[in-house]
């Protein structure tokens, strides 16, 4: 066969079979980490955000039964059989309220007519006119996506989160007194310990979940523009902003008095920057981790990543879980640094550039999961190795010359003869030099220091100048 007729790229992939007739997701959480991230299906999905919607309409038409005058009273029994519209929101509920959309053209249109549809053989039949009274579609959506949002964030993410600071909390607490030469600018520098470097991530990885943790999830309900305006000209004499205040707080979540057509979006924002930031400090974990294996400090256990750690070098046992964190983490901060500077900004009183941003929520709040998983599963997988640690610092001498020139300071202050330039005389021993044990004690012994601190400094090694790393671990609480 010539080159003229072998088979071009395009009549090969004409002949293909449509990967799409097999159901195959397009994105690696809903294919390859689904098991990872499927928990988050349950508040940021588009099925989640339906049923939400459906959780909006119920609780206001109820809560409006008590308001608007004349209308019918639910009894106990049609109370529970509205809620058991969202407690039972199945494959079902979405296939029939995709049907209503697929006529409407309208998302929150068909959820309406799908409660309204279902009013039927209550004594709520025959008011459906109060279903979606005097809302705006937003005034469903932003209350749903803080409903949603707020159960993926407590019920998912802060738990996963959380597990992960306190297994990295008690790695810490178990190697507080291994001593660890330090690295400053990837230099030798002053020792410190294991734990001590553990423990100010996890201190710092604290701090921020205390952030989340804290989140305000806002709501408001309050027509087209944010002035109530068809709520009063329906009924003038009800206080509406109370109303709305009473139901957003029944819902959980707090009152927005002030908006145009959409609830701002602000708090979104703010909690989208602390989970990213989280999510950089986390990242600084896995770059340090990856380092201390890189240079033998942890040792990865046989077998807890899989039977294969390079395809072609047999010998290699790759810390892929924490490569795997890292893209996910830069993945997911790059779609919460958009989503914060996004949802901030709608023109005038409403553009739709929120509606198609917020469909991407559950997939930033994927990616974090997905590298918390790793992050837990990678550290799960590590050995300490204090043995290559020692040895490091058993190589290392040079480093106590910051210990020996800050002696001889206090002892000039103190009047002791002799100890003139100390940082000029240590940085002449050691700068770009190895110095070992020995050279280290004669250097100090020839000081003409007091004999008790001669005595002290000359004691100290470099496994041993560790300050009050090991004590400081007990900060993190």
């Amino acid at each position: 066969m010539t080159d003229a007729a072998q088979p071009q790229p395009d009549a090969l992939a004409g002949a293909r079979t449509p990967l799409a007739d097999a159901g195959i997701p397009l994105g690696a959480l809903d294919g390859r980490y689904r098991g990872a991230v499927a928990p988050l299906v349950e508040h940021l999905s588009e099925a989640a955000l339906n049923r939400e919607r459906v959780h909006v309409e119920v609780e206001w038409l109820l809560h409006l039964t008590g308001v608007v005058p004349g209308a019918p009273q639910p009894t106990e029994e049609d109370v529970a059989a509205l809620r058991a519209l969202v407690e039972r929101f199945d494959a079902d509920s979405v296939a029939e309220l995709g049907a209503l959309e697929r006529e409407t053209a309208h998302d929150v249109k068909a959820v309406e007519y799908y409660v309204a549809r279902h009013l039927g053989g209550t004594s709520l039949e025959g008011a459906e006119a109060l279903v979606h009274f005097c809302c705006t579609s937003e005034d469903v959506n932003n209350l749903a996506y803080a409903l949603m949002v707020r159960g993926a964030v407590t019920q998912v993410w802060l738990p996963a989160a959380t597990a992960l600071v306190d297994q990295l909390a008690a790695m810490a607490h178990e190697s507080a007194d291994v001593p660890m030469l330090a690295r400053t600018h990837g230099q030798p520098a002053t020792p410190t310990t294991l734990g001590k470097e553990l423990a100010v991530l996890a201190h710092r990885l604290r701090r921020q979940l205390r952030r989340v943790e804290g989140a305000e999830y806002l709501g408001k309900l309050n027509g087209a523009t944010g002035t109530f305006g068809a709520h009063v000209a329906a009924l003038p004499d009800v206080d509406w902003p109370a109303q709305g205040r009473a139901f957003v707080e029944h819902l959980g979540l707090t009152w927005n008095p002030l908006t145009t057509q959409i609830e701002s979006h602000d708090w979104q924002a703010e909690l989208y920057a602390d989970v990213a930031r989280f999510n950089r400090v986390l990242h600084n974990l896995c770059t340090d981790v990856w380092s201390y294996i890189s240079v033998g400090y942890f040792r990865q256990q046989l077998g807890a990543h899989g039977s294969t750690g390079s395809s072609t070098m047999p010998h290699k046992v790759n810390p892929i879980r924490f490569e795997n964190a890292e893209a996910n983490l830069e993945v997911s901060n790059a779609l919460l640094d958009v989503l914060g500077q996004t949802l901030v900004t709608s023109r005038l009183q409403r553009d739709l550039t929120d509606s198609s941003m917020q469909r991407n929520i559950g997939a930033a709040l994927g990616h974090s999961l997905l590298a918390l998983d790793n992050v837990r599963r990678g550290l799960r997988g590590l050995d300490v190795a204090p043995d290559a640690m020692a040895r490091d610092l058993d190589a290392n001498w040079e480093v106590l010359g910051e210990a020996v020139q800050s002696v001889m300071r206090a002892q000039a202050v103190a009047g002791t003869p002799g100890m003139d330039e100390p940082y000029e005389r240590v940085k002449e021993l050691t700068r770009g030099r190895r110095v070992d044990g020995a050279a280290m004690r004669d250097f100090v012994a020839g000081l003409g220091l007091p004999d008790d601190v001669a005595a002290r400094v000359a004691a100290l090694t470099p496994s041993t100048y560790t300050g009050l790393a090991e004590r400081l671990v007990d900060e993190l609480r």
